[in-house]
């Protein structure tokens, strides 16, 4: 066949909703001498001419989504549908929505052709959910099953009373529109059902928002929930959380909340960064929340009761004395024997065998990135007088600021005071105020946060501090824009804050401590 200009076409003919008799007979032509009104339907032809070497356009390229009518549209019908409010306002409403996914998405949460109904949450807390049997299959293989497997049950209505219908929305929501929406109230009930249907990419969606949302306040929980779940990478990211910032995590409301095995796992840590008190308090923080849980009676018999054997996980032996007798051995959760022989393990030559761990804990090595390649003092540099010495810094795996490395005088042994601080986009993260006693050299001498403060990869931080004392010092020179520390790469810029000279090529602030 060839077209108005002259060029080849290819041609498909199709017989349209044909009886066979009709094709056979339209074949064979009209008999001589017959009728030519003959009362068989006429023969119907439908022509798709299709150019050659011509690419197959998919409904979104014949139908482009750029008007915003269409989005919008979408977006509606979906907040309509997270409230079961999903009257179809066209009879054409397919023709709205030029791709499969915007369609699919109409459906969510929808009651028009809903083939399946859950009953979602626990008694007196539920949510009826309408579903389409075919997109829930083709999301999940357990729904597959479910629907469609050789022990499928012909149910039209399925209780579900283990997933929060917040949760099973929103995994539902992934299936039917592709889109992950996650909070931080319903992250972990949705990774529960996103594991419980294998929906692995939802699953994965909710580790990295775990991961992303890792703090010292949420690690004990989120330990807990790891494990449960076994995600071992979140596993890992928790424990890195806890070991560097080991007392604000042992102090949170989320460590009351967590399983015994997952107290005994953090008790028995080599690794962890904290006092033995704060340990022991911790711990009994924990067994009060535990006689709760448990309907006892908040006592001491009771505390040591539900503590059982992880008692002797706390390394009480290694605590400083005073911290022993001021508080451990008065705690009356210890028998007195206990007491007696841990009194006698501090002070006696002959010391008594104990049930407790008496080595202490290795906790962590702090390591410390170096900006400058060499230092200097002169007769007109470094001066204070209460001004602020400032850089910035990002680095591009999360690591743990535990102080700054400052230089000292270079006039003879001298004390300092140091005001630290620590900032991100204006907000102080960390600050302290303290003490430290410079020989005069031009060693670098630590200055430490009450607590390590927790820093993001990819985002510049503003380490600052102001000295009080001896009004000239070493300074660095050659600093470098970007350091190597172990796994660790430390970008170095100037700070606006700074107004006493301090900056990449020299200054104070030579070094960063941290964990990593």
């Amino acid at each position: 066949m060839v077209d108005a200009k002259g060029k080849n076409m290819k041609c498909l003919t199709f017989f349209l909703m044909l009886p066979e008799s009709v094709k056979i007979r339209s074949k064979k032509g009209p008999k001589k001498g017959s009728p030519t009104n003959s009362k068989l339907p006429p023969v119907c032809y439908e022509i798709i001419t299709l150019k050659t070497k011509k690419k197959k356009k998919m409904a979104a390229d014949i139908f482009p989504t750029k008007k915003t009518v269409n989005a919008t549209s979408v977006q509606q019908y979906q907040q309509q549908n997270l409230n079961n409010n999903n009257t179809i306002q066209s009879t054409n409403w397919q023709g709205l929505y030029p791709t499969i996914r915007e369609r699919n998405s109409v459906m969510f949460n929808n009651e028009l052709m809903a083939d399946v109904h859950f009953v979602v949450g626990p008694a007196g807390a539920t949510q009826r959910v309408p579903g389409h049997k075919y997109v829930l299959a083709v999301g999940s293989s357990v729904f597959h099953a479910m629907f469609y497997g050789e022990l499928a049950e012909d149910q039209d209505e399925i209780r579900i009373p283990d997933v929060e219908p917040a949760a099973f929305l929103a995994m539902l929501k992934y299936i039917y529109c592709d889109e992950i929406d996650l909070g931080a109230d319903t992250v972990l009930a949705t990774l529960y059902a996103a594991k419980k249907y294998i929906v692995p990419h939802l699953a994965r969606a909710c580790v990295n928002f775990l991961e992303t949302s890792l703090s010292a306040k949420n690690a004990c929980v989120l330990l807990s929930q790891s494990c449960l779940f076994e995600e071992p990478d979140l596993t890992q990211r928790c424990w890195e959380v806890i070991d560097a910032q080991a007392e604000l995590a042992l102090k949170s409301e989320g460590f009351c909340d967590i399983d015994f095995q997952t107290l005994e796992s953090i008790l028995r840590r080599e690794t962890l960064n904290a006092k033995e008190i704060v340990v022991f308090e911790s711990a009994l923080s924990w067994a009060e929340a535990e006689c709760q849980r448990q309907d006892l009676t908040v006592s001491i018999d009771n505390k040591r009761k539900v503590l059982g054997k992880a008692v002797y996980l706390i390394r009480i032996p290694t605590m400083a004395l005073d911290d022993f007798a001021n508080g451990a051995a008065q705690s009356g959760v210890l028998t007195l024997s206990e007491t007696n022989d841990i009194f006698l393990w501090y002070t006696a030559a002959n010391k008594p065998e104990l049930q407790f761990v008496c080595k202490p804990r290795k906790g962590l090595v702090p390591q410390r990135c170096h900006r400058f390649q060499s230092c200097a003092y002169r007769s007109n540099q470094w001066r204070y007088r209460g001004r602020c010495d400032s850089i910035q810094f990002a680095v591009d795996k999360r690591v743990f600021i535990a102080g700054f490395g400052l230089y000292g005088s270079s006039c003879g042994s001298t004390e300092y005071s140091a005001k630290i601080e620590l900032k991100r986009q204006g907000v102080i993260l960390g600050q302290n105020l303290s003490k430290y006693f410079s020989d005069g050299s031009s060693n670098t001498f630590p200055v430490w946060f009450e607590y390590p403060v927790q820093i993001e990869p990819d985002t510049f931080y503003t380490a600052s501090v102001v000295l009080d004392g001896n009004e000239l010092s070493y300074f660095g020179q050659e600093g470098m824009t970007e350091v190597q520390c172990g796994k660790v790469t430390f970008q170095f810029q100037c700070s606006s804050d700074s107004t006493n000279g301090t900056g990449v090529q020299g200054g104070q602030i030579p070094e960063l401590i941290f964990y990593a």
